[in-house]
């Protein structure tokens, strides 16, 4: 059965090392000093080793039921999900108005990756919920924080978000639930969403489902969308649960993956729902949710491909197969080990190269929705805004990749159910399609995320750039294969965006056909950004004579795999943007 450790070790060396979080300006940063965050982390990794591990597998294989309307997780979950809760892990940067405790979204961040990739399903339970209190905390109505958010933040209520319908997935203007006003201020919500994650189960008192619906007579398309609060039960003026409303689970989706999550059908009849907000302002509030849970989805890629590789570095250390072509390195045994041989050993970098630097991505951007929350930095808002889809794009599909690579160390075993390395594989591969399918993340990307703001947010990330390749070009340890590495695939990025400037308004396709390869593209950079700003700090630690060379020295070593065998893919991704739409509009419709 595969195992798990959190790798503290890095997450300390990304917040501490290379974002120096403690000497950071940010409100409540001052009290993230190494000590701090090392013991809630080093807590958190002992649940998400000893906990939520040891049933990933087995909830699996076993999926959840449903059971007279109600739906039963895997074994075990209910008991692990009760410790988190007990532990206010489900509040841990929440807002201690209402019972959370208040702590930089990093730290959250931080701690999230050591549950998800123990046990993504479960996770799910509570992450989601975190969304909904999100939307209700910035939109709802003080009456509505005040019913809500506390059992939210605890976790004795759950959340949900319900958008796509049977016949809409992402074109939610043709979505066709209903919600017709009572009078009272309350709705009458009427209609089917489906793919609703942790839609019905009984881990939780109450399940507070955020619905989008149309009020009848108003505009038409995304224009007319409202949000509205559906709870399970319905909650009484003290707090207390009343009737069950009129929202049922219709049944569970058969998935590829993240069985142990209760992927619902979800009927609402005539149920009873409270307007979130403005009338026909439903998608404002709901990408409260939205743009939160595509980071948490990008950390979902990452966090996944960190588990798989764990396993494939244990087995290709142990797993004897052949020799090494340069004479035998285990000779007393039979074989050598499978990390002798140097294919093995590309695959591995590929992997460790990939989680490192898409760690650093990922709590870089947390620091920036901090920077925006918490200090109201709107350059920085600006700045993740412009990120997020390649975060939410970018490491879900390299984080498929890197898992399909460690299941590939295993050769035969990798495809045999028991060694547990398909079950990481098949539950990253949902992070490609949900939260908006990579495919729209590049669309949204090109199309509304570049010219934001006049292009000022891309303008800065390309002077971000620039001014660390001018700032460091004396740096004698950088010279040595980072800085011409990532000063070329920045301007294989500004080239990128100039090809779409010059041609995306007359011939628009030219533009959207090369949408992947642009966040691709972008992405790439990002990941070499962040290499050569660990590669800095991992320098300036073993000049400060650091006790732990062997680590930094493999980060420096790390990083220069990623400069020298990964960032080069910009100019493959160039040349296919500045192909433009011909070879990929070629065919009429009837030819495929």
């Amino acid at each position: 059965m595969p195992v798990y450790n959190a790798p503290l070790k890095d997450l300390d060396f990304v917040l501490h090392d290379m974002l120096g979080v403690h000497e950071s300006s940010v409100p409540g940063y001052d009290e993230l000093d190494r000590a701090f965050t090392g013991a809630i982390l080093e807590e958190a990794g002992k649940i998400a080793r000893d906990v939520l591990a040891p049933i990933n597998a087995s909830g699996d294989a076993e999926g959840c039921t449903l059971e007279n309307g109600i739906v039963r997780p895997p074994k075990g979950f209910r008991e692990a999900f009760d410790l988190v809760r007990e532990g206010g892990w489900t509040g841990l940067d929440c807002d201690p108005a209402y019972g959370g405790q208040g702590m930089p979204y990093v730290l959250a961040t931080a701690v999230a990756e050591t549950q998800v990739a123990a046990n993504m399903a479960l996770n799910m339970y509570w992450g989601l919920t975190h969304g909904a209190y999100s939307a209700i905390h910035v939109h709802g109505s003080e009456q509505q924080k005040q019913t809500y958010l506390p059992k939210l933040v605890s976790g004795d209520w759950t959340g949900t978000m319900n958008l796509t319908e049977p016949h809409c997935g992402t074109d939610l203007g043709l979505l066709r639930t209903k919600a017709e006003p009572q009078g009272d201020g309350s709705f009458k919500i009427s209609g089917q969403k489906i793919f609703i994650s942790a839609g019905e189960h009984d881990m939780s008192d109450n399940i507070i489902h955020l619905v989008l619906a149309k009020i009848p007579g108003g505009p038409e398309g995304v224009k007319g969308i409202s949000l509205f609060i559906v709870p399970k039960f319905m909650v009484a003026e003290d707090g207390s649960l009343g009737q069950r409303n009129g929202v049922s689970c219709g049944k569970i989706e058969e998935k590829m993956g993240i069985h142990g999550n209760s992927t619902c059908v979800m009927n609402y009849d005539e149920a009873t729902g409270f307007l979130v907000g403005d009338e026909h302002k439903g998608l404002r509030a709901m990408f409260t949710m939205m743009n939160e849970a595509r980071l948490g989805v990008g950390l979902q890629g990452y966090a996944q491909a960190e588990a798989a590789y764990q396993n494939a570095v244990a087995y290709a250390k142990d797993r004897l197969q052949g020799r090494a072509v340069t004479g035998a390195e285990n000779p007393s045994g039979a074989a050598d080990p499978l990390i002798v041989h140097p294919d093995i050993r590309r695959n591995l970098m590929d992997q460790k190269s990939f989680v490192e630097g898409a760690r650093a991505f990922t709590l870089w951007g947390a620091t920036m929705i901090d920077a925006s929350h918490r200090a109201e930095d709107a350059d920085a808002e600006g700045l993740i805004s412009l990120l997020t889809p390649v975060i939410k794009g970018f490491l879900t599909d390299k984080g498929f990749e890197s898992t399909i690579q460690a299941q590939q160390v295993y050769g035969g075993h990798g495809y045999i159910e028991e060694w547990g390395m398909s079950q990481f594989a098949r539950d990253a591969r949902i992070a490609m399609i949900y939260e908006g399918a990579n495919g729209v993340q590049a669309l949204d990307l090109v199309g509304r995320k570049l010219a934001q703001d006049g292009g000022k947010h891309v303008m800065a990330f390309f002077e971000m750039v620039k001014g660390f390749l001018k700032e460091n070009a004396e740096h004698e340890g950088l010279q040595q294969g980072f800085l011409e590495p990532l000063k070329q695939s920045s301007k294989d990025l500004q080239a990128a965006g100039m090809f779409f400037m010059q041609n995306g308004m007359k011939t628009p396709n030219a533009a959207l056909s090369g949408s992947t390869d642009f966040m691709h593209l972008f992405g790439h950079v990002c990941l070499g950004l962040m290499w050569a700003r660990m590669a800095k700090a991992a320098m300036a630690a073993l000049e400060d004579g650091a006790e732990d060379r062997d680590f930094y020295e493999a980060k420096i070593a790390t990083g220069r795999y990623y400069m020298a065998r990964q960032l080069p893919a910009t100019g493959m991704h160039l040349k296919r943007i500045e192909t433009g739409a011909d070879p990929v509009m070629a065919l009429a419709e009837e030819a495929f």
